[in-house]
């Protein structure tokens, strides 16, 4: 069972915060298994977490909108590339990512996907276990395979001149290209099949920055859908360990104020997985940084209408 602590929202603060660990599965118990939902609720009687898993990627998107429909001033958080590179937008004829959406969801993902089974020619530059990074990703053409998002938070930090705390974050972890979609920790496969359902809740009345702002505090709320990188939410823990993955959560339900909602049972679930894990200390961090949701601008820069841009605390345009 969960547990409720009293705490009066602001008026401009989101009531209902919800984290999901993504999965790009294809088989029905896979999605059901690996894809985790936590969600924060706040109301006048007081601050409740749950901590799900069990639904399908169609499941998850019908529950969101229904979702939106009893409680609109809701910030949503999905751990996946909401685009790829602005090049490979712009070599698609693509503005911006919803245009990108349209044209992946109209078949291209599952062309780019079917290299996994050897059925059709793939394009090389969608790569990963059987198939070698390829050459022009590789020496000067490394750059070239991540968005600004993802070599900002993975990879500019730890370089001269970076911030020591979000470097700390990244620690031991290899950096990700939206191009890998085989082998460990790819997150190609997942972003590609998830672009369906951004698409779905943006047609839903979804809010999606950074290409638009969010309008949690207007006469009529509007849900917001962010980008989100689970590593930026629980820092450098070995979240495969189940041992550290106790400790972590055993320290932050001591000394993390944050944390003092959360159940026991909720917190045994989420020593039970990675998956669960991930969901559920992002959306305490989402709480603890809720009131900076409602601040976030539309971008007008080109370049990130066309790539997206990961939320993090304190991130701003």
């Amino acid at each position: 069972m969960s547990k409720t602590v009293k705490n009066k929202p602001s008026s401009t603060a989101p009531l209902r915060l919800i984290a999901i660990d993504w999965s790009g599965r294809i088989d029905v118990a896979g999605q059901r298994r690996h894809i985790w939902s936590a969600i924060w609720t706040r109301s006048e009687s007081g601050i409740e977490v749950q901590l799900e898993a069990g639904r399908t990627r169609d499941e998850i998107t019908e529950w969101l909108i229904d979702l939106a429909r009893e409680m609109p001033r809701m910030v949503v958080s999905i751990d996946c590339c909401f685009s790829f590179p602005g090049w490979f937008l712009a070599e698609h004829g693509c503005e911006d990512m919803f245009a990108f959406w349209r044209k992946v969801n109209a078949g291209l993902a599952e062309q780019w996907l079917a290299r996994e089974c050897g059925e059709i020619a793939h394009d090389e530059r969608f790569w990963g276990k059987p198939h070698k990074r390829p050459a022009q990703f590789c020496g000067a053409g490394y750059r070239r395979m991540f968005r600004f998002a993802d070599y900002d938070n993975k990879i500019a930090q730890a370089l001269e001149g970076g911030d020591p705390e979000r470097a700390a974050k990244m620690r031991g972890i290899t950096p990700k290209s939206p191009f890998q979609i085989g082998g460990s920790g790819s997150v190609g496969t997942g972003s590609l099949r998830a672009m369906t359902m951004l698409e779905r809740l943006h047609n839903a009345g979804f809010r999606v920055w950074p290409l638009e702002s969010a309008a949690i505090e207007a006469k009529r709320p509007k849900p917001l859908l962010v980008e989100m990188y689970t590593r930026l939410m629980t820092g450098a823990v070995a979240k495969s360990n189940a041992a550290a993955r106790s400790k972590y959560l055993a320290a932050k339900c001591k000394t993390d104020a944050v944390f003092k909602p959360v159940a026991r049972a909720v917190i045994a679930k989420a020593k039970s997985s990675e998956d669960a894990f991930d969901a559920l200390v992002s959306v305490m961090e989402m709480a603890r940084h809720a009131d900076e949701f409602a601040t976030l601008k539309a971008t007008k820069d080109p370049e990130l209408r066309r790539e997206g841009l990961t939320w993090r605390p304190g991130v701003s345009l």
